[in-house]
């Protein structure tokens, strides 16, 4: 009890110095704020405590100290001094403990990290009960308890629960047991009781409220797995790999899910090199999609050893990697015959040897992107064509050296195809007008086409009946009456861009007077559009929600301002609107202007 058990009791009289608690509860309690206050003590009861520690302090090993402390003599000692040292103390401060309670005071400190809690640590404290059954003193004396205390208030607070201990009530020295009453004489041999048998020191109330705190806490780990991989699937590899996957073990069991691996973006990372495609090849075979776009530090040999064990790929993407060779995509084409997808745009190496391996080995190719890879040649196209009719895009773009032959090819040979550019190739209309045979052409680009007459676009509009978007951009032989009956004729139109070709406001206006689908309008760069323009399609069209009028000089700012008060459901594209929405994100987005800025 407190200072009385202290080793350091021969300083119990140097009332000026410092005392050091250590007594045998290894922590501050409320007797020891108590005794190591002198000025609560009477001379007397500071001898008293004295000799008693003096004794205490004076034994050497475990054994006696043991004996010492549970010997029933001793404790008779302790308790007449205990009651008169706490005399003037209100009884509700303490709780009288029953013998059956010490069973289950675990300090959960000391408690091994796989133990449950509330289960006694597994101590050796046989020493002490055999000590108090063959105590120094002789056959152990009986000694009237004293009366019990009023029952402490119900605190719902958390107690610290002490190291448990296999007592008796013969050893507990005068300690009240569970029934209050001790029998004369005798000494009972008391069983360790189990946790389950015990009573807890957190009363049951409070033990239960806690419980049901902790089992009605909400955590993102309750949600079902299939949730949080769906959540994840939305965070891109870095954020998945060096955030996701650290938080926990059941994270970063979740982050290695087949899925996350199966579809790898690994675009813009300087960092990738071809040791971890090897890695990734090695453990997860069922890839079936990759982007190394911008990966600059990816070289043949780790793309042919991807290709060698994911066999099923499907989706390869690589813009921008001028250090690819042939090498790449002929193994690509070599082992993953199901594949569907290729983009290699801006590829100085490549060459026509691939396109005849993909027209060879690929037959189930439906959407390539081949541009700015300026080696390439109509032998490669056409051999792409004839080896892949489930082709449904294809996209050239500054290929100088494809021609109308490989417009034919693939209008021949390619009957699925959707979605057809060939922007500044060198195509004319000989070879666009072989297009009209693709009834499923839904998106033609034909921007900066030299040779290109109103007379093919006019048939191409009228032919492909499902022909949604049309991009004539840069163009100058466009003009007001290839529009009008574009307008007129294109039935199942919603998209067209005219930036910088040779219009006026009559175009403007034709399209809001007999189109009746097209929502998106782009007349940007028209030196020719004024005004009356703007106002007529605006104020005629009623599909009409996009209208570009960027660098449109002669239309005037505030006539735009009105227009976009007078019709909230357009977006009109200038210089300064474009801005004003830009800001209006900023500040949605909690973006606050510098005072500098501003001034």
């Amino acid at each position: 009890m407190g200072h009385l058990l202290s080793k350091n009791g021969k300083r119990v009289k140097k009332k000026k110095r410092k005392l050091r608690r250590n007594c045998f509860l290894h922590g501050p309690c409320m007797l020891c704020f108590i005794v190591h206050n002198p000025s609560s003590l009477a001379e007397d009861q500071l001898e008293s405590a004295s000799k008693l520690a003096e004794r205490y302090a004076a034994l050497g090993s475990p054994e006696d100290c043991a004996r010492f402390l549970l010997s029933p003599k001793e404790l008779a000692l302790w308790e007449e001094q205990g009651k008169s040292l706490l005399s003037g103390v209100p009884a509700k401060l303490f709780r009288t403990v029953s013998a059956g309670d010490y069973s289950e005071m675990v300090c959960k400190r000391k408690c091994p990290p796989g133990a449950q809690r509330g289960a006694p640590c597994k101590q050796a404290r046989r020493a002490f009960q055999e000590a108090a059954e063959n105590g120094a003193g002789g056959a152990p004396a009986a000694v009237a308890p004293p009366p019990p205390p009023p029952p402490p208030p119900q605190f719902h607070l958390p107690l610290c629960i002490l190291p448990s201990s296999s007592s008796s009530e013969g050893s507990t020295g005068g300690l009240p047991t569970g029934s209050g009453e001790s029998p004369a004489g005798t000494a009972s041999t008391a069983t360790p009781q189990s946790p389950s048998e015990s009573t807890p020191l957190v009363p049951s109330d409070s033990q239960g409220d806690s419980k049901a705190c902790e089992a009605d806490m909400p955590s993102i780990n309750h949600l079902p797995a299939s949730i949080l991989l769906n959540v994840f699937s939305h965070l891109s590899v870095r954020e998945r790999c060096l955030s996701a996957s650290l938080v926990c073990k059941y994270w970063y069991d979740l982050c290695l899910d087949f899925q996350f691996w199966k579809q790898i973006d690994l675009s813009g990372l300087q960092q990738v090199k071809d040791d971890l495609l090897i890695k990734i090849a090695s453990r997860r075979q069922n890839v079936t999609e990759i982007n190394i776009s911008d990966c600059r530090n990816v070289l043949d040999y780790g793309i042919c050893s991807l290709a060698s064990q994911c066999t099923g790929l499907l989706k390869y993407t690589a813009y921008r990697c001028k250090q690819l060779s042939d090498l790449s995509l002929i193994t690509i084409a070599a082992h993953c015959p199901l594949l569907q997808k290729v983009h290699v745009g801006n590829q100085d190496k490549l060459t026509d040897e691939a396109l005849k391996k993909l027209g060879e080995r690929c037959s189930e190719l439906r959407d390539v992107h081949f541009g700015q890879c300026y080696n390439l040649t109509d032998e490669g196209m056409i051999a792409l064509a004839k080896g892949c009719p489930k082709l449904q895009r294809i996209y050239m773009q500054e290929n100088k050296l494809v021609t109308d032959k490989s417009v034919k090819a693939f209008a021949e040979h390619c009957p699925e195809l959707q979605f057809v550019g060939f922007m500044g190739c060198s195509v004319t209309s000989q070879g666009v007008i072989h297009l009209t045979r693709l009834k499923n052409l839904s998106s033609l680009d034909l921007r900066h086409i030299s040779e290109l007459n109103n007379e093919t676009v006019i048939e191409v509009v009228r032919k492909c009946t499902s022909l949604s978007s049309l991009n004539l951009c840069l163009n100058w032989s466009i003009n007001d009456r290839c529009v009008e009956i574009i307008a007129k004729e294109g039935r199942s139109l919603k998209e067209i861009y005219l930036v910088s070709c040779k219009i006026t406001d009559y175009a403007l206006i034709a399209i809001g007077q007999y189109s009746t689908t097209i929502e998106t309008v782009d007349a940007g760069w028209c030196k020719e559009i004024t005004d009356q323009g703007a106002t007529q399609i605006a104020k005629t069209s009623k599909s009409l929600r996009y209208l570009g009028l960027m660098r449109c000089d002669k239309v005037n700012e505030e006539t735009v301002e009105q227009l976009v008060q007078q019709y909230p459901h357009i977006t009109f594209s200038t210089v300064m609107q474009d801005c004003k929405r830009t800001l209006e994100r900023a500040y949605q987005m909690g973006w606050i202007p510098n005072r500098s800025s501003l001034s």
